[in-house]
């Protein structure tokens, strides 16, 4: 989709907005059922609000756009915990295209190897070889495959168009500038 000028001004005016309703959903510490309110170490911990509110917004999850906020350098997250390790950004592309009715799954290397290693998913959850792992929904809901982070760690589950973003009219099309 592409934003026209008024568009993008529309939305300029209305990001204060967004990030002002983010930052009133993201609990206080003292009420988010994980911390001990009456604990003397709760004043020395960041405020969720207080820190997130800073980072690109997002409309789902914990309202953070993690991904625009490293490219953009709002963050600059440790890309390894040895010196040994070589970090390795690969810019493809795989499609899952056993999605039903649903459009195609686009899955975008990049945005996961920007800050976690290859072994992070690979062997251990996901196959290297097309066709071996039998993903599905239902496994993905139970916590596997993608589910291992998505819905904890990443945006959640219940942002459909994240994943399945590609028309079934247009696969051929955006598999082949995806190639480029």
């Amino acid at each position: 989709m592409k934003l026209s000028k008024g568009k993008w001004i529309l939305f300029g005016l209305l990001l204060p907005a967004i990030v002002a309703v983010a930052a009133s959903k993201w609990r206080p510490l003292s009420d988010d059922n994980i911390h001990d309110p009456d604990s003397p170490a709760i004043g020395v911990l960041q405020e969720p609000a207080e820190a997130l509110s800073k980072l690109p917004p997002d409309t789902s999850g914990n309202m953070v756009n993690w991904v625009k906020a490293l490219e953009e350098g709002a963050i600059n997250p440790r890309t390894n915990l040895w010196p040994e390790t070589k970090v390795r950004i690969r810019n493809n592309d795989i499609f899952l295209e056993n999605t039903g009715e649903m459009p195609v799954v686009r899955f975008p290397h990049r945005a996961h190897t920007l800050w976690l290693d290859c072994k992070n998913c690979h062997e251990k959850y996901f196959i290297s070889k097309k066709g071996a792992n039998p993903i599905n929904m239902l496994k993905i809901l139970q916590g596997n495959y993608c589910g291992r982070c998505h819905g904890a760690v990443a945006f959640p589950l219940t942002e459909c168009n994240r994943c399945h973003s590609v028309p079934r009219h247009k696969l051929e099309e955006i598999k082949a500038q995806a190639r480029k």
